[in-house]
């Protein structure tokens, strides 16, 4: 991973980021060994994501009576109509106390039609004193159904395989065994290949699977003590700040409120679903690893009331996950340029408001974002240089050279390559050297003098 250089960042904030970022990059023999100790489950209800910590700051939040918590309230004492019922009344039971909120979560999950394995397991974990003898076999009943789920749930989403383990996660003292096999069998038969294949360059999690993923994380370190991350922390480290810059720069007006709006290949109206789960995961990896230098960079993107969700989808997990009281750095320090060489995908943004023109190259397809609208670009045809202010673009796939404008350059770069091609390139008043491109098809020229020539050409 490359970030782009920027002349106006503190020299503290850039120390900070850049040391937390090389710490995930540093060494080569990453810890490869299993991390899951035992697939037994000791702790006690809630287990589920509500873990005494994260509890008593939901309670704080009602206590202050912070704008989440007062949005949150107003849509369960007006009765507003929640997507996801057993999961809202049964997070309002937690937090107040209120045994009719618990009691209609229950029924909501006794209800034979309501299957989301997701909100069967929090309604079980987190009302487990409100069940009858009777409720609790019934439930049980139907986890141990979802925690088996059918064989080809391992290799599907993580949606599926996150309801598999919070079932497993809920069970653990109702049916050990069945709560045992399913963890192992996710650790042995879905993490270790999706992290294998991390490590031999292929993007086993979309973005769009984050938010589960997370859920998954924070569920198997509170309740094994495990931190399944360890096993390929560079790509963890790197996560946060691609979330960033993989954002369109212009926020989209929603009813409730504004939302950032994660580049997607495609067109059509931004699906508002999965701009709350894309903010929902950011506030997942906060609370994850709320000291790590890019989680406080997330954190400072995070709390900016324009984008704090009120509506029935998204309130419920802006409450459940955010902290406020959690310190964050400006956003404004992060570079404008992200090149992961690992997997191929680049994004440049010329500036941090919403106005800035934004290039990105992601899942095989180019983008550029101007003028608030999104144009697809063909990487082979020729085409003038795009100039983004912290990075140039050059487009190479029919031309061989190319002339750097007469002013100071931060990064360049080449797209429209062969993948993993190697090239001889020469750079005015510098030797001739060799270069390879990455899984993208990009050559990748940092610090360029104003006005320098390359020429390239394939090997």
């Amino acid at each position: 991973m490359i970030l782009g250089n920027s002349r106006w960042m503190t020299g503290l904030a850039l120390a900070i980021i850049w040391a937390g970022l090389a710490a995930g990059q540093g060494s080569k023999a990453e810890n490869r060994q299993p991390i899951v100790e035992t697939f037994t489950i000791y702790t006690e209800h809630p287990r589920l994501f509500l873990r005494p910590n994260r509890l008593r700051l939901l309670r704080r939040e009602r206590e202050r009576k912070s704008l989440r918590w007062e949005q949150f309230e107003l849509l369960m004492k007006g009765g507003a109509p929640m997507p996801e019922p057993g999961f809202a009344q049964s997070l309002y039971y937690r937090i107040t106390d209120d045994k009719p909120a618990g009691r209609k979560a229950v029924a909501w999950a006794l209800n034979p039609a309501n299957n989301d394995g997701r909100q069967l397991a929090l309604v079980f974990d987190w009302c487990q004193e409100l069940l009858t003898d009777a409720e609790k076999r019934t439930l049980s009943a139907r986890l141990e159904k979802v925690a088996k789920g059918p064989a080809a749930a391992a290799a599907g989403s993580f949606e599926a395989q996150r309801s598999r383990l919070l079932a497993a996660i809920a069970l653990g003292d109702h049916s050990p065994e069945t709560s045992a096999a399913t963890l192992k069998a996710f650790i042995d038969s879905t993490w270790e290949p999706r992290v294998a294949a991390l490590r031999d360059g292929r993007n086993a999690i979309a973005r769009s699977q984050l938010f589960p993923l997370y859920e998954i994380l924070h569920a198997i370190r509170d309740n094994l003590n495990a931190d399944l991350r360890e096993q390929y922390p560079r790509y963890f480290k790197e996560l946060g700040i691609e979330h960033l810059l993989a954002y369109y720069p212009a926020s989209y007006p929603a009813a409730e409120n504004e939302f950032h709006i994660q580049a997607a290949t495609g067109t059509g109206e931004p699906d508002l679903k999965q701009a709350a789960l894309a903010r929902a995961a950011e506030l997942e990896m906060v609370a994850y690893d709320a000291n790590a230098p890019e989680s406080q960079v997330l954190q400072g993107w995070l709390m900016n009331d324009r984008f704090l969700m009120r509506g029935t989808f998204g309130n419920p997990y802006e409450l459940l996950w955010a902290n406020p009281y959690q310190p964050g750095l400006s956003y404004y320090h992060v570079p404008l340029v992200f090149h992961d060489e690992l997997f191929g995908s680049l994004f440049v943004r010329a500036n941090w408001e919403d106005s800035a023109d934004w290039l990105g190259y992601f899942d095989g397809q180019l983008q550029l974002f101007q003028d608030g609208k999104v144009t697809i670009l063909n990487p082979d045809l020729s085409r003038p240089p795009i100039d983004l202010e912290e990075a140039i673009v050059f487009f190479g796939r029919n031309e061989r050279k190319f002339q750097v404008p007469a002013k100071e350059i931060n990064d360049a770069f080449i797209v429209g390559l062969e993948p993993n091609r190697l090239y001889q390139v020469e750079i005015d008043d510098e030797e001739l050297r060799e270069e390879r491109s990455g899984p993208g098809g990009i050559l990748y020229f940092p610090g360029l003098k104003g006005g320098a020539g390359i020429r390239f050409k394939p090997m």
